[in-house]
């Protein structure tokens, strides 16, 4: 009997273990996709801190708000459309629509974040 019970400690054991290698694995893969998609130095250290501070990536965003490019009308447009359909007080979802808000909130930031480097390469044009 302890035989048997030794043997489905040590399996599980194997088991467990396996599964958290190939866990770590994939965490390092992603992990490693996302610096490359964050550009790395000051620009990626950037990205990475807004990420980390909404909880969604840029990409992520666009999507909930169903845009293609960092057009500020259409972005408010379907963040108020997105944000009425999803009313609590109307049936809507309020993790919805909270995942909207956190959505415009992200882009907001990366829209601010290029207003300063817009604002420096006009400024060095009509120098």
């Amino acid at each position: 009997m302890a035989k048997y019970i030794a043997q489905i400690i040590v399996l599980g054991t194997q088991v467990v273990g396996r599964a958290f290698a190939r866990a770590l694995k994939q965490e390092l893969a992603a992990s490693q996709e996302a610096a490359k998609r964050a550009g790395g130095g000051p620009e990626g250290a950037r990205r990475a801190a807004a990420n980390a501070s909404t909880g969604l990536t840029l990409e992520e965003a666009m999507q909930i708000l169903n845009v293609e490019k960092l057009d500020p009308e259409k972005i408010k447009n379907n963040y108020e459309h997105l944000f009425n359909v999803n009313d609590k007080a109307k049936g809507g979802s309020f993790y919805l629509q909270s995942k909207i808000v956190r959505a415009k909130e992200r882009i907001e930031t990366e829209l601010k974040s290029k207003q300063p480097k817009q604002d420096q390469s006009q400024s060095k044009a009509s120098s």
